[in-house]
């Protein structure tokens, strides 16, 4: 693994990689100037160890290639069964701290379900509760998107608390995630995504709506469909 020893040190090493990277994109035929997220993605990891200081750093750039490197590096960490407990509470209060700095769909996506859902699956939920009622529709679709790590535990109850609150969300990117989040669920409970959508499908978007029920059959998806038209 990439690691120098001192936080410098391994912002250093990072950004000059980040630069060979960025340079190569440069001359690239197929997207001219793009770095590959896979590539992001792979610096990260190849940076996991990577110390707090440098995250922050990274987040606090307005470069979204750097950020994509941060929330990543904060990903692997989380998901890493040797990190302590002590800096899986650092990355989460990292993560609420910076929240103005992961402000876009893909950020929220690549941290949330393990950098706060995973923290939060042995504590109380209510963060995420506060979270769903924040005027920042970034910090609404972190609440839905960290219940990921409990679906995939089994449990559902903040997926469909969480999406009662924003099942009239006006911003589309946290309507996708409330529609296909409570479809996920649904696919562990189909009886609870029914219910879901008995309380909601005659108001809520057209989109959430679609997304939510993507995956049931043609009968059913008309019948909620035609409740959405005469909301």
């Amino acid at each position: 693994m990439n690691n120098p020893a001192q936080p410098h040190d391994t912002l250093a090493a990072l950004e000059r990689q980040l630069e060979d990277l960025q340079a190569a994109a440069t001359s690239s035929q197929r997207e001219p100037g793009r770095i590959p997220m896979r590539q992001l993605f792979d610096l990260a990891r190849d940076f996991t160890a990577a110390d707090l200081p440098v995250i922050d750093h990274l987040l606090l750039q307005p470069d979204h290639n750097r950020r994509v490197v941060a929330v990543s590096i904060m990903d692997f960490q989380a998901r890493s069964k040797q990190t302590s407990a002590d800096r899986r509470r650092e990355l989460y209060e990292l993560y609420l701290r910076r929240h103005d700095q992961i402000n876009t769909w893909d950020l929220v996506d690549r941290a949330a379900p393990h950098v706060v859902g995973g923290y939060l699956w042995d504590k109380s939920r209510q963060p995420l509760y506060e979270l769903a009622r924040s005027p920042r529709w970034w910090e609404r679709r972190t609440a839905i998107v960290s219940t990921w790590f409990f679906i995939r535990q089994g449990d559902l109850d903040d997926t469909f608390g969480i999406g009662d609150i924003l099942a009239d969300d006006p911003e589309d990117l946290v309507q996708k995630a409330v529609g296909g989040w409570v479809r996920e669920a649904g696919k562990r409970d189909h009886a609870r995504l029914l219910a879901y959508l008995d309380r909601h499908a005659a108001t809520m978007p057209r989109t959430a709506l679609r997304y939510a029920i993507e995956h049931l059959d043609a009968d059913t998806r008309s019948h909620y469909l035609q409740l959405g038209r005469g909301a």
